[in-house]
């Protein structure tokens, strides 16, 4: 198996636990914003430390980062938090299977940011991989006993979802640019750009916590037993992505990482005694054939 696929299947499955304990632990108490801050707040400084480590250990003297590296990776940090905010949003809406549906269109807008900013090519064959991947994914989302109808496309959902889906597929491309911006090991490019990227988060979400609501990082702090664990998930999930960005095409991991869907169901099965229906069986088909077909095609 190679490498870029073994490391989105890796990081899928880790999101879909994180999601699993976010739903178990249930961090009371914090916001949105808060609950986005605790996932860098406990993980940026173990990849900043793990860099460090490696770098002593091997004696490889830090890579040069560009100013290429330093414009890929600030527009990447700066999408990913108000998608992940937008995110939140969507379960406050009305009509939140369309927000969802947008949303999901991530993988075929990376296809287009992949091609506007790197100048990725995806094959025609691939491209079809992962459209029924997507259609899969949109049967997944919509919740049990609700409708996808016309009526709310334009809806404030549709626009958040839409929104959402656009600045991720702009995050995980520029991760992508800032990664290949290195010169060292696929490794240490994706751990660096990793480290760099999570560092500036954690610091931007302090000065915006310091300026709106100081005690949120108290809060924070009081967390730590749950929160740190969530902390450990996402710094593994991030690390997957961040090497798969490195080796492969953006759209291509992201089409691939769309198995987390599919992680997340099971759990809920496994953990939480969820049923999973007809219809989400059906989308499991058509996003385990996605996967499938798109390993041929590349």
């Amino acid at each position: 198996m190679p490498l870029w696929i073994a490391a989105s299947l890796f990081a899928a499955l880790a999101q879909a636990m994180r999601f699993a304990m976010q739903k178990s632990l249930a961090v009371g108490g914090l916001s949105p914003t808060g609950a986005t801050f605790a996932r860098f707040a406990y993980s940026a400084p173990l990849v900043a430390t793990g860099v460090a480590v490696y770098l002593m250990i091997s004696g490889t003297p830090p890579p040069s980062l560009s100013g290429a590296f330093w414009m890929f990776a600030i527009m990447g940090g700066a999408a990913q938090i108000p998608a992940t905010v937008f995110v939140v949003m969507l379960f406050q809406t009305r009509h939140f299977a369309v927000g969802v549906t947008f949303a999901k269109i991530e993988v075929i807008l990376t296809v287009l940011m992949g091609f506007i900013l790197l100048g990725d090519m995806v094959t025609w064959d691939a491209l079809s991989a992962i459209v029924l991947g997507v259609v899969g994914v949109v049967l997944l989302s919509v919740a049990p006993g609700e409708a996808l109808s016309l009526r709310g496309i334009w809806s404030r959902s549709a626009a958040l979802g839409l929104a959402a889906g656009l600045l991720f597929s702009i995050s995980a491309v520029s991760y992508r640019g800032a990664s290949l911006e290195i010169d060292a090991v696929p490794l240490l490019r994706s751990s660096m750009t990793l480290a760099v990227v999570t560092t500036m988060q954690m610091t931007a979400l302090v000065a915006w916590l310091v300026w709106r609501d100081r005690g949120e990082i108290a809060r924070v702090a009081r967390a730590w037993p749950r929160a740190s664990l969530m902390g450990l998930a996402s710094l593994a999930g991030s690390s997957g992505w961040f090497l798969a960005f490195t080796l492969q095409n953006a759209a291509y991991v992201k089409a691939v990482g769309q198995v987390e869907t599919i992680f997340v169901l099971l759990l809920g099965a496994m953990v939480f005694g969820e049923r999973v229906t007809t219809r989400e069986l059906w989308g499991m088909v058509l996003l385990t054939g996605s996967i499938l077909g798109l390993l041929v095609a590349v």
